[in-house]
């Protein structure tokens, strides 16, 4: 038995074009890192922002070889990094700026430890998290979906999630976020399953 039985029941049951589009997927594959720290989790988002994943992979892997037996920077480790060698690594000016503040406010509690962040609600990991420099609320979902394993989790300004909604519906244009949001409301409370779903669908041919 899988872990997303239930939440296929339900959203096959309320959704009969989610449905179509479950049935030709099969099992859902959405899985999320339990080893993986917030400060680790932001800071892989930053990096992959606006870049398709093999380019954004290079970069972080130079990024991680400045820190040689390292698995992963700490936020002292890029602290005491000047910013010419981060963005000898590959990363852009702002996402220098982006990682160094997602350092800094790791450092001074404002990201907190796995343990401690599970026990937020999904909205106020939001509102705590993108105060921080090049955080938005993608970036935090992300962390939510992959990281802390929330299931009812729809980012609505993915262009993954919209692609796919546009798909199973047939609709030539992304629908609004707005849109897509009053929509996902029948998925509750497995919005984040749904959207696996709908980035599947993204990707079908």
């Amino acid at each position: 038995m899988s872990k997303h039985d239930e939440a296929i029941r339900h959203l096959t049951s309320i959704d009969r074009k989610l449905a179509r589009v479950i049935k030709r997927v099969g099992p859902c594959g959405l899985e999320h890192d339990t080893t993986r720290t917030p400060f680790r989790a932001l800071v892989t988002s930053i990096a992959y922002q606006q870049l398709n994943g093999r380019a954004a992979e290079t970069i972080l892997g130079r990024v991680k070889a400045l820190y040689p037996g390292k698995r992963f920077p700490s936020p002292e480790d890029l602290l005491a990094t000047s910013e010419e060698k981060l963005r000898g690594a590959g990363l852009s000016r702002a996402k220098t700026a982006a990682v160094l503040d997602i350092a800094r406010k790791t450092v001074d509690g404002v990201v907190p430890n796995r343990r401690l962040l599970a026990q937020y609600q999904d909205d106020e990991i939001i509102e705590r998290l993108t105060v921080i420099r090049g955080v938005g609320s993608w970036t935090v979902e992300m962390l939510l979906i992959f990281t802390l394993g929330r299931v009812d989790v729809l980012p609505v300004n993915d262009y993954g999630v919209r692609k796919g909604f546009a798909r199973m519906h047939g609709l030539e244009d992304l629908p609004k976020p707005s849109e897509l949001l009053e929509h996902g409301e029948k998925w509750r409370p497995y919005r984040s399953v749904a959207a696996w779903y709908l980035w599947r669908a993204a990707d079908e041919k």
